[in-house]
């Protein structure tokens, strides 16, 4: 089949996968709107919602390990009660519900779903994994609106079935909405179900592809830096952003697929355009 022939059915595929993304934001937010959140005043709870909906285009490596990035569609999201500033998200997070945020401290279950990753995009018979819905939880601190550390663990439920998160911590600038500048570093690990479905090479998968067999452990298998960044125009409008920058490292470095048909550096990056509107209660 020649390149040009498979443009349509590539950009139908980047067309679905945007379409799920958002359809899981969404639901996300429903329950955010109705799950209670401890510590919200009676006066607050009776406040309008102010919504902050941001549309964009973003960069993003085609799969964990690839040398190549695909065009994709950017969404962000944001809620906020009353006068209430907009809480800090950074670019890197995982969709999550507090269930619990007091004195800075919030948890909450956490979901995302992970791209999936073709053989043919590799460039060798290296398997396929499928799209994976990751469920799992969060917690994280934020000291005064200027430092926050977040934890997040999520289990892939199919698709690559492995076990994944991260450590990290962001140095937060603001000032109330108007504008907001973020950057911190990453710890990303995981078990050996998931480094061995994106970095694996199986005795067979080496007999097709020519590549030496690899069963890598689990562990620290990258290390990022995300910086964020929002900017209101005006009451209504305004820009957002992302820059991120990932390293693999161990394991995950030392397989075959990513030495020989991959590559360690990993960059991705984004800008959009946010409207900002209130929905009565």
């Amino acid at each position: 089949m020649s390149q040009r022939s498979r443009r349509p059915k590539r950009l139908c595929n980047l067309m679905r996968q945007a379409a799920v993304s958002a359809r899981m934001k969404n639901l996300l937010i429903v329950f955010a709107a109705i799950l209670p959140v401890s510590g919200l005043a009676q006066a607050q709870e009776s406040s309008d919602f102010r919504v902050r909906l941001g549309l964009g285009a973003q960069l993003q490596p085609e799969f964990i390990g690839a040398d190549k990035t695909d065009v994709l569609p950017l969404f962000h999201v944001n809620i906020a009660r009353g006068t209430h500033e907009f809480s800090f998200e950074a670019p890197d997070d995982s969709p999550s519900i507090a269930v619990i945020s007091k004195d800075g401290f919030s948890f909450g279950p956490a979901g995302n779903i992970r791209r999936r990753r073709r053989q043919s995009e590799v460039g060798a018979p290296v398997g396929n994994v499928s799209t994976t819905f990751e469920a799992g939880a969060f917690a994280q601190y934020e000291a005064k609106d200027s430092m926050r550390l977040r934890v997040e663990l999520l289990k892939g439920v199919n698709g690559h079935k492995g076990l994944l998160g991260s450590i990290g911590a962001d140095k937060i600038w603001r000032d109330g909405d108007r504008y907001m500048l973020s950057i911190g570093p990453r710890v990303l690990f995981s078990d050996g179900q998931y480094e061995r479905s994106y970095f694996g090479v199986s005795p067979s998968i080496s007999l097709a592809s020519g590549l030496p067999a690899y069963r890598p452990d689990g562990g620290v298998y990258a290390l990022a830096m995300t910086g964020g960044l929002a900017y209101q125009l005006d009451r209504r409008w305004g820009l957002f952003g992302f820059a991120r920058y990932e390293r693999l490292v161990a394991n995950a470095a030392r397989s075959p697929i990513i030495r020989e048909l991959g590559s360690r550096n990993q960059l991705s990056g984004g800008l959009g355009l946010n409207y900002t509107f209130t929905l009565p209660r």
